[in-house]
């Protein structure tokens, strides 16, 4: 997908954004900051990365990273200059899960202030400062063989959910969130098309990661199985799914691609109810 630039994960230490960063590397990246509150976590992504790398002048860095803080974020994204020179991909994963599944009129304020904090908060600093940085690039060809495709200065993707396109009962904290990520990403792209920047937003379903078991194990109702009944593809949606979709919209190929909600789904948006 022609995927040779310089990549900054977020969530990189498991899950989609570890998945992530080995896709980018398999994919021929040439650089990748990951970035991770847990840097042992963050270390071992690299080392994975590493070894599957296919670009000749491959190189990983680790970097801890808390998302609530701005201080955290702004050094952070200044590493990835100071280092690579240059962000081409911007891949948003970091994310928490939740602690209890409860209708509204039960729901903690406590956990719906930490949702926001990670999720709309670090999607708010991640993308005002990768684009301030990415505004200051170079624009480069998209694609040399075809000059009226335009340019590019850099793409961001942001992990939403299907939980910010749908109603999600007894997940409130995380649906709320989720929905102001997409806002978030739409806003970015509405003013960031006119400096060659794109942004989008994957919504993926039910991952099937450490994430997801811990839902499950809280809730009494959510069962594999009944997940499995909302998807026509009869399968969890799984972290490469994900990483595959993700490198698609960082790559030339979805240079005309800006502003959406990306599903990733197996088909479960068919069954939801708007």
């Amino acid at each position: 997908m022609d995927i040779t630039g310089n990549a900054f994960v977020t969530g990189g230490g498991s899950g989609i954004g570890k998945a992530c960063s080995i896709a980018l590397a398999k994919e021929g990246a040439k650089g990748i900051l990951v970035a991770d509150i847990n840097l042992k976590a963050a270390e071992e992504t690299i080392a994975e990365a590493t070894a599957v790398a296919t670009n000749p002048d491959f190189r990983a860095e680790a970097i801890h990273l808390d998302v609530t803080s701005e201080e955290s974020v702004k050094q952070t994204v200044a590493k990835m200059i100071e280092s690579f020179g240059r962000i081409d991909y911007c891949i948003h994963c970091a994310g928490t899960g939740l602690s209890s599944y409860r209708p509204v009129d039960e729901a903690s304020l406590d956990e719906l202030k930490r949702s926001l904090a990670v999720h709309v908060h670090g999607t708010f600093l991640i993308t005002s400062l990768i684009s301030a940085a990415m505004k200051s690039q170079e624009l480069v060809t998209v694609d040399s063989a075809h000059p009226e495709r335009g340019g590019t200065r850099g793409s961001i993707v942001v992990l939403g959910s299907s939980a910010s396109i749908f109603a999600i009962p007894h997940l409130v904290p995380y649906t709320a969130s989720k929905h102001a990520v997409l806002a978030i990403a739409k806003t970015a792209a509405m003013e960031s098309g006119v400096h060659n920047i794109r942004v989008n937003c994957i919504c993926p379903n039910w991952t099937d990661t450490p994430m997801l078991r811990h839902t499950l194990e809280i809730s009494e109702e959510m069962t594999v199985e009944s997940l499995l009944a909302t998807i026509p593809i009869k399968r969890l949606c799984t972290a490469h799914d994900v990483a595959d979709a993700a490198l698609f919209l960082c790559s030339p190929r979805s240079c005309y691609i800006t502003g959406v909600a990306y599903p990733v789904d197996g088909g479960m948006a068919l069954t939801m109810k708007t």
